[in-house]
């Protein structure tokens, strides 16, 4: 099993805003906080198929080889729904037309405060709980 948290996602561009289940990936590396999203769920944010200014395409090295994704800077608001909400984070959308689950990058589960503590159980916690609270794992939601 693997950790997978709720968000919500609110896009600066549209002020659309969209609860779902992010995995959190360790190993999806970046040098600033990003979350790739699925163009159906850019679709549902106003993301597409009108993207925001600044958009620019990069290629990213993935497990399944090179992939192509359109890169908005700081185009949105990220925070985790606990028994509230956390702050929201803002950070770069990543808008992929292959992958169908959003995915937390190394550099936004930081900031969003996010620690793993068993990958095979899906336990979690954040930073500002207690080292006893564990956190389940949520589903996986596919767009």
């Amino acid at each position: 099993m693997a950790v997978r948290v709720r968000l919500r996602v609110r896009a600066k561009q549209s002020g659309k805003a969209v609860e779902t289940t992010a995995l959190v990936n360790s190993g999806f590396e970046t040098d600033r906080p990003q979350l790739l999203i699925p163009l159906a769920l850019a679709e549902e944010l106003g993301l597409w198929p009108e993207l925001p200014p600044k958009t620019r395409i990069e290629v990213y090295g993935t497990a399944g080889g090179a992939a192509r994704l359109y890169v908005a800077p700081n185009a949105l608001e990220v925070s985790i729904l606990i028994e509230g909400e956390t702050p929201s984070i803002l950070c770069d959308a990543l808008i992929s037309d292959i992958e169908h689950e959003v995915l937390i990058g190394d550099k936004l589960g930081g900031a969003l405060g996010l620690i793993l503590e068993d990958l095979a159980e899906g336990i979690w916690r954040l930073k500002t709980d207690p080292p006893t609270r564990a956190r389940k794992s949520h589903p996986p939601q596919y767009w």
